[in-house]
C-alpha cells in the first residue's frame, strides 16, 4: 500500500512537472549566483567556477536529483569590462529528465562603490520521457492524451535576463529564465508541455563583527513562477573567510544546515541538509546537496617576474 502511495504521489509530481516546468530548488543559492543571473557573469576579477549536486527527499522512489555546473570570467574589449560564462544543468525526476544549456553575457558597468551587471544568456533546452509503468493497476496510462505512451526527446530554445550589483559586502539581482516560454511537441498527440517563465530576487550582506575573523553573510532568494512562490532566508556565519555554518530556512519547505570550508588551494565545499516541513516529513530522510566552488587568476597579461642572483648585486 505504501509504494503504491509513494508512486501515485512521484506520478503526481511527475505531471505537473510537465505542465508547469518547475526551476530546481538550491539551498545553498547564495553560491550560486552567476547560474541564476546571467548578470552576475564577470562580477569577480577571476575565472569562477562552481558545481553543484542536490539529491531531495531522500527515500522518496524517483526522487528528483538535480546537477549543475557553472562558469564565468570578466573579459576586456575596447577598454570595456564585460562578463561571458556557461551553465549545463541536468534534472532528473522519475521518468522525467530535463538537460538545460546556456552561454551567458553581461555588460558590467562601475557605479558607486561596486559594479553593475546587465547580462542575457542564451541555450538549449532537452525533455525527454522515459515512461516505464509499475503498477498498472495503480497508473493506467492508456487512454489519457496528457501522456506520451512512448516517450521522447525533443528540443527547445531557452533565454534569460538579468541585473545584477554587487560590492565587496554586498549584492543584489533581479532576473527571470525561461523568458521565451518554449514549447515542446512530442511525437505522440499530447498535451503540450513547455517551459514557465520564472522570476528572482536574490539579495546579501556581509556584516563585520567586533573580532576581525567573525562575519554574518545573511542573504534572501524569492523564486516564483508566477503560481507557486519559493522564499529562502538565510544566515551564516564565517570564521577567518575559511570556515561557515548556518542555518536557512524555505517558507513553507524545510529547515536546513549550512556546512563548508575553504581547502589550502582555495577550492570551497559546502555541504546542507534540509528537514522537510511539509507533509512530505513522513516519507523520506531530508535533502541532501553538496556544493564545490574555485576561483582563479588567468595571469596572461603578466610577464614573467626577474629575479637577481645574489651574487651579481
Amino acid at each position: 500500500m505504501m509504494k503504491s502511495l509513494l508512486t501515485i504521489f512521484v506520478f503526481g509530481i511527475t505531471t505537473l512537472n510537465l505542465l508547469a516546468q518547475q526551476d530546481p530548488k538550491f539551498s545553498q543559492n547564495m553560491f550560486l549566483s552567476s547560474y541564476f543571473n546571467p548578470g552576475a557573469v564577470g562580477s569577480s576579477d577571476k575565472i569562477c567556477l562552481a558545481a553543484a549536486f542536490r539529491n531531495q527527499w531522500t527515500g522518496v522512489p524517483d526522487a528528483p536529483v538535480t546537477t549543475i555546473f557553472s562558469a564565468h570570467m570578466p573579459v576586456n574589449i575596447l577598454g570595456r569590462t564585460h562578463g561571458i560564462g556557461l551553465n549545463l544543468m541536468n534534472d532528473n525526476l522519475a521518468f522525467n529528465n530535463n538537460f538545460l544549456f546556456s552561454a551567458s553575457y553581461a555588460f558590467r558597468i562601475s557605479l558607486g562603490m561596486g559594479s553593475l551587471g546587465i547580462g542575457a544568456n542564451l541555450g538549449l533546452a532537452n525533455q525527454s520521457l522515459t515512461p516505464i509503468w509499475y503498477g498498472a493497476d495503480v497508473i493506467t496510462p492508456k487512454g489519457d492524451p496528457a501522456i506520451p505512451q512512448s516517450g521522447g526527446s525533443v528540443f527547445g530554445f531557452d533565454m534569460g535576463l538579468g541585473v545584477h550589483y554587487s560590492t565587496d559586502n554586498l549584492y543584489v539581482g533581479v532576473s527571470t529564465s525561461h523568458l521565451n516560454q518554449t514549447s515542446f511537441d512530442y511525437p505522440e498527440d499530447v498535451a503540450e508541455t513547455k517551459l514557465i517563465r520564472h522570476y528572482y530576487l536574490m539579495a546579501g550582506y556581509n556584516i563585520q563583527l567586533a573580532n576581525p575573523m567573525l562575519e554574518i553573510l545573511p542573504s534572501l532568494m524569492v523564486q516564483t513562477d508566477g503560481r507557486s512562490n519559493h522564499i529562502y532566508l538565510n544566515t551564516n556565519l564565517r570564521y577567518n573567510k575559511k570556515f561557515w555554518g548556518g542555518v536557512s530556512y524555505s517558507v513553507g519547505g524545510a529547515l536546513t544546515a549550512l556546512f563548508g570550508i575553504e581547502l589550502m588551494n582555495g577550492i570551497k565545499i559546502g555541504y546542507s541538509y534540509d528537514f522537510e516541513l511539509s507533509p512530505l516529513l513522513k516519507y523520506n530522510s531530508g535533502s541532501h546537496e553538496v556544493t564545490v566552488r574555485y576561483c582563479f587568476d588567468l595571469s596572461v597579461d603578466k610577464s614573467p617576474q626577474k629575479y637577481k642572483s645574489i651574487r651579481f648585486l
